[in-house]
C-alpha cells in the first residue's frame, strides 16, 4: 500500500510541471489559443421558391444607427417611439437597418430588383451584393434584367462598378415618373441634389437600355410593377406571380418592421411626400393583410420575407418559415 501510494503521488509530481508549462505557454502565446478568428465569410443569402421562381435575397449589408426617433415617427417623441420598441423587445435608442437586393430566376429570365450600395458602401462593409451572388452560383453576366423599384442611393449603387456597368448583360426597368423626376435639372439647388447627381451618374448612363413602366406595367409574364409612391415621387413595387404562389416586392412602402408597420402613419425622415407614403402603406399593407400574401421588404430583418395581420393601428409582421417549402 506504502508502495503503491508512493508510485501514485510520485505520478501527481510528475504530472503538475507538465500542467504549469502548458498554463505558460498559453499566456505567452496569446494569439494562437485565442477564438478571436478573422474569418473571411461571405454576406448572408437566403434562397426559396416561389411557384416554379426561385428566389434569392442577399444581404447587402447592414447599419446600425442611434436615435430611431429621428428617423422613424419623426412626428411622434422620444419617449414615443422608445416606448413601442421596447414593447416589442428592441432597444429604444438604437436600431439596425439591413439591405436586401432580390434576385429572381423564373427559368428563362434572371432578374435582379435593386442593387444596393455598390462600391460607394464597401468601406462600411456594405455594398456586398455581387460577393454573395457569387457564393450563390450566380454570375454578374447570369443577369438578364434589372429592375430598380426607385432611386435613392442604397438602391441604385450597385449598378455601375469602376466607370462600367456592373451587369453587363442586363436590360433595365424602372418607373417613367421615378427616372424623369430624378434626371431634371430642377433638382438643382434642392434638398433632392445629392440624388439628382447619385442618378445621373449611375442611372443615367444605362438608359438606352431601359424599359419605363408605369402602374400595372409587364417586366416579364409573372412579374408586374405597381404604383406605390411617396417614399418617392415614381416608387414602385414588384408582384411576382407563379403557379399560384404570390410574392410582393414591397420595396421601401416601409421601412421599419415595427415602427412603420404597427404605426403606418407615422412620419418616415426618407419619405418624399409623407402623408403620400403614410397613405401608401396603409393601402399595400391592408392589401397584404387582407388576400394573406407574402412580401418581401427590403429593409426588413432578413431574410427580409413574412406576412403581415391587421392590429389595432397598424399590421403585425410575421416572419416566413416553411411555407415555400410544401
Amino acid at each position: 500500500m506504502k508502495r503503491r501510494m508512493l508510485l501514485g503521488s510520485a505520478g501527481v509530481a510528475l504530472a503538475a510541471p507538465m500542467i504549469m508549462t502548458r498554463a505558460a505557454v498559453a499566456q505567452q502565446t496569446g494569439a494562437e489559443t485565442s477564438m478571436d478568428i478573422d474569418h473571411a465569410m461571405p454576406p448572408e443569402t437566403h434562397r426559396f421558391n416561389v411557384g416554379s421562381f426561385e428566389v434569392l435575397v442577399v444581404k447587402d449589408g447592414a447599419r446600425p444607427s442611434d436615435n430611431p426617433q429621428e428617423t422613424f415617427g419623426t412626428n411622434q417623441s422620444p419617449e414615443t417611439v422608445g416606448a413601442l420598441l421596447e414593447a416589442n423587445f428592441l432597444p429604444a435608442d438604437k436600431f439596425v437597418n439591413s439591405f436586401a437586393p432580390v434576385l429572381v430566376n423564373t427559368g428563362s429570365d434572371v432578374i435582379l430588383f435593386d442593387t444596393g450600395l455598390g462600391e460607394g458602401g464597401r468601406a462600411n462593409g456594405l455594398g456586398r451584393l455581387v460577393e454573395g451572388l457569387t457564393a450563390a452560383g450566380y454570375k454578374r453576366e447570369d443577369v438578364t434584367t434589372v429592375v430598380i423599384t426607385h432611386m435613392h442611393g442604397d438602391h441604385i449603387g450597385g449598378l455601375m462598378e469602376g466607370g462600367q456597368p456592373t451587369f453587363p448583360n442586363a436590360r433595365y426597368v424602372t418607373g417613367q415618373a421615378e427616372y424623369d423626376f430624378w434626371v431634371d435639372p430642377a433638382r438643382v439647388g434642392t434638398p433632392a441634389e445629392n440624388g439628382h447627381k447619385g442618378v445621373l451618374a449611375n442611372v443615367q448612363p444605362l438608359a438606352e437600355k431601359m424599359t419605363f413602366i408605369g402602374d400595372g406595367g409587364e417586366v416579364v409574364s409573372g412579374v408586374t410593377g405597381m404604383a406605390a409612391f411617396g417614399h418617392s415621387p415614381g416608387h414602385m413595387i414588384y408582384r411576382l406571380e407563379s403557379e399560384g404562389r404570390q410574392l410582393v416586392l414591397t420595396a421601401d412602402t416601409a421601412n421599419h418592421f415595427v415602427l412603420s408597420l404597427q404605426r403606418p402613419d407615422w412620419e418616415v425622415r426618407f419619405d418624399m411626400d409623407k402623408a403620400a407614403a403614410a397613405a401608401t402603406r396603409t393601402k399595400v399593407f391592408d392589401m397584404l393583410a387582407t388576400d394573406k400574401l407574402a412580401f418581401l421588404g427590403y429593409h426588413m430583418p432578413f431574410p427580409a420575407v413574412g406576412f403581415v395581420e391587421k392590429i389595432d393601428q397598424g399590421y403585425r409582421f410575421v416572419p416566413k418559415a416553411y411555407q415555400f417549402e410544401i
